[in-house]
This record gives structure tokens, C-alpha cells and sequence, in this order.
């Protein structure tokens, strides 16, 4: 039943607890069912995202020829970046920016492709390069796609597929370009208008710390960090030259790739072909709308009716929620640390049922697991449900306490569930 994805994931998180931090881990995969992880508590991290990679597109029909493919609205990327925040221009720090995007591809049925977080890079009168030149200098558009690295290969042959005509050139950059993720600790807490003082210092002067401006200048190519848009309590994001570490990552702990996807299963993020069923699954059921991914004012694009529909019915009957694994008394279990003593037979794994054990119906598929956390598609009526009335198919011993993510609005719940 386990899928080969969970066992890699299964074997990286045994091989990390025996490294410098196992207690830090361990007590991320085994708390107490009323603490949060020690994500929160020890960040924040950093962690050089493997299971990503970088496309190129560039030319000057790039913003119309993306805007009939993705979900959410390229218009904004053609907008003037706003006013100079520093008095002039340096050779790594632009004086104007436009944020990065996340977004979904789709296919005419309206299945989810891909996902793709879109930077788009400082315009030539925006930033200087080492040699006082600007980059970029033919005045086209130049985007950077940071997708799932497993289907860089597909994704390059669905836009190529769309090109036709359009003056769009198309590259894979995933040797050059790599993508990091800044995340844990005090970055999960910051507010809108109270970010981290050398994150903000390092994108666009908006903040005066010294220090942080000092270690932002170690990079001479204007490459910056980014708040992630899907949702603040994730950090930091950024595409940076592979060869070198990026900026403020010095100060932070450098850790392996499953710390970042322990952090989205407590905030109830998938992201990726892996965690989101490509040609299957139905973008609104993945929270892709309030993970500022689908824009619903937006002309026409593939897959539109099916999105449209149910946006406009209201009407979505199951979702991605977070869930973990309890004993009977409730503790949260730890049974992935002590895979030597369990049957690798009844370790459940993605694709495995979740069933109300009083009737036997089935309210769930679990999507992706690791450690005692994991996702799954639940339906909404099951969302309140005690965990003792929760269990996965033919595993016996513990059973699945669901929790509502805190940036869920309240009407995705029955009433008075606050997880």
C-alpha cells in the first residue's frame, strides 16, 4: 500500500534523525497532539529546494501567450512596478520590483497540470549588472518558472505544444538556477506589514538594518528573496545561481528538503505533481484559490469552465486538509521512527482509505505521508468528526485526527469546527 514516494520520503526522515539534530526532528514527527512542531519553535530554516527546477521564458509575446494557459493573471506583471523605495540604483539591488506569482496549469477538462511560481525580472532601467550595464538589454519580458523538477520535461512540451506562432523563446535553466526556501521560527508568525527586517532589506531597501545589507550585498546579481504568495507562514522564497549559496542563508540553518514539506503538511500545503494528482485533481479541492493561485477576473484560459463552474455553484464537498496519526490515548504517533518494528505492510501510505469506523464509509484518501503527519482529500462533513471515529483501511493501532488550517476561511467547515 505504501507508494514509493513515501518510502524515499520514509528512508530520508530515518537518515536524518540519526544526524547532528535528532532530537529537532523527532520532536517535529512525535509531539504532543495540543503543541505545534518544532518548525515553529527553531527556525527559521533554509533549505535548497531539490525537488524543483527553473524554466526560462522569454520574448515578446511572453505575458499573452502565458496568459491563455495559467490560472491566475499575468496583467499584473505588465503593470509599472511601483515608485523607487532607495534614491539610486545599485548593482545588485533593483529599485523596482514586481512580486512573484503562483499559479496552475490546466488541461482542457479542467485537471490540474502544474504548478508554477513565476518571477519576473527587474527591467533594464530597473537594475545594473557587475559591469554598469543593464541586463535583459533587448527590452523583452524575462520570466522565471519554478516548477516540480520531475516534470520539467512534460512542462517544457505542454508550452511548446501552446507556442504556435508566438514569439516566445523556452528554456530549461535547472542546471543554472536552483530555488531556496527561507521558512520556520519567527518567519511563520510575521504579518503583512511586519516582515523579517533582512528579508526586506534584501529585496528592496524598504527596511534600514546594516547588517542585513551588508550580507545581502555578498550577492552581485540582484537575485532576492521574495515573500511566498501563497501564504505568509511559509516564509521566504527565491531562484538563485546554483552554484552558490543565496544571501541570509548564513545565518540561518541549512537543512534537508523534508523539513519544508513537514512545515506545508502542518499548514495543509501541497505542492507539486506528487502531492497534487496530475490530470486528476480538481484545483478548487487542492485550496488553490486561497493560495492566491486561480484569478477569477481573468479572460479566458485552458481549463476555465470547469474552474468557473464551481466557483460560481459555491459548492466544493471535499478538500486537502492536514491530519495526523494518534494512539488510542491520543498521543500523536511515531511509528515511521521505528519502521524496524512495524510491518512495512501496514504502513499506510498515499492512496490509502480513510473510513468513519462506525459505518465503514470511506471520507478520505490519504495523499502524502510523512512521519506521523501527512495530507488528505477529505470531505467536508468528516471535518468535525472526533479522531476516534476516523481510521485508515485494514491499519490497525491509531487513528487520523484531522485539523483545520488557521488561514482556512470558515465557511470550508461545519459549523463550530475550529480543528
Amino acid at each position: 500500500m505504501t507508494s514509493l514516494w513515501s518510502r524515499i520520503y520514509t528512508r530520508k526522515l530515518q537518515s536524518l534523525c540519526k544526524r547532528a539534530e535528532p532530537t529537532c526532528l523527532r520532536h517535529i514527527c512525535s509531539i504532543h497532539e495540543d503543541e505545534r512542531s518544532d518548525i515553529k519553535e527553531r527556525g527559521p530554516f533554509a533549505s535548497k529546494l531539490k525537488t524543483r527546477g527553473v524554466v526560462s521564458i522569454q520574448g515578446d509575446d511572453t505575458f499573452r501567450f502565458l496568459q491563455g494557459l495559467v490560472t491566475n493573471d499575468m496583467r499584473r506583471f505588465e503593470q509599472e512596478p511601483p515608485p523607487p523605495q532607495v534614491a539610486t540604483p545599485t548593482l545588485n539591488q533593483p529599485v523596482a520590483f514586481v512580486e512573484p506569482l503562483y499559479t496552475a496549469l490546466l488541461n482542457p477538462q479542467g485537471r490540474f497540470l502544474f504548478d508554477a511560481f513565476i518571477y519576473r525580472l527587474p527591467a533594464k532601467d530597473h537594475r545594473l549588472n557587475q559591469f554598469g550595464s543593464a541586463p535583459n538589454s533587448n527590452g523583452t519580458p524575462l520570466l522565471l518558472c519554478d516548477i516540480d523538477a520531475d516534470t520539467a520535461d512534460e512542462f517544457l512540451e505542454h508550452l511548446k505544444k501552446h507556442r504556435l506562432r508566438s514569439k516566445v523563446g523556452i528554456e530549461d535553466m535547472s542546471k543554472e538556477l536552483c530555488v531556496w526556501q527561507r521558512y520556520g521560527g519567527s518567519l511563520m508568525q510575521e504579518s503583512q506589514n511586519c516582515g523579517n527586517a533582512e528579508v526586506k532589506s534584501s529585496g528592496w531597501g524598504a527596511a534600514s538594518d546594516p547588517a542585513a545589507q551588508a550580507s545581502v550585498e555578498g550577492d552581485n546579481e540582484g537575485y532576492l528573496w521574495f515573500k511566498d504568495p501563497r501564504n505568509r507562514a511559509l516564509g521566504y522564497r527565491g531562484i538563485f545561481p546554483s552554484e552558490r549559496i543565496p544571501p541570509l542563508v548564513e545565518a540561518d540553518k541549512e537543512v534537508d528538503e523534508i523539513y519544508y514539506l513537514l512545515m506545508r503538511l502542518e499548514l495543509g500545503v501541497a505542492e507539486g505533481c506528487n502531492e497534487i494528482q496530475k490530470e486528476k485533481a480538481i484545483p478548487l479541492e487542492y485550496n488553490l484559490e486561497w493560495l492566491n493561485a486561480i484569478s477569477f477576473e481573468k479572460g479566458c484560459y485552458v481549463g476555465q469552465e470547469l474552474i468557473a463552474r464551481t466557483h460560481n455553484r459555491g459548492v466544493v464537498r471535499k478538500r486537502i486538509m492536514p491530519f495526523k496519526f494518534v494512539n488510542d490515548s491520543g498521543g500523536e504517533s511515531d511509528l515511521y521512527l521505528h519502521l524496524k518494528d512495524v510491518d512495512q505492510g501496514s504502513v499506510p501510505g498515499a492512496g490509502a482509505e480513510i473510513l468513519d469506523i462506525r459505518n465503514g464509509k470511506k471520507v478520505g484518501d490519504v495523499t502524502t505521508v510523512v512521519g506521523s503527519r501527512g495530507l488528505g482529500m477529505i470531505r467536508l462533513e468528516a471535518a468535525h468528526m472526533d479522531m476516534s471515529q476516523l481510521a485508515v483501511k485494514d491499519v490497525t493501532g491509531f487513528h487520523v485526527k484531522l485539523f483545520k488550517p488557521t488561514w482556512w476561511p470558515a465557511n470550508w467547515s461545519p459549523d463550530g469546527y475550529n480543528g
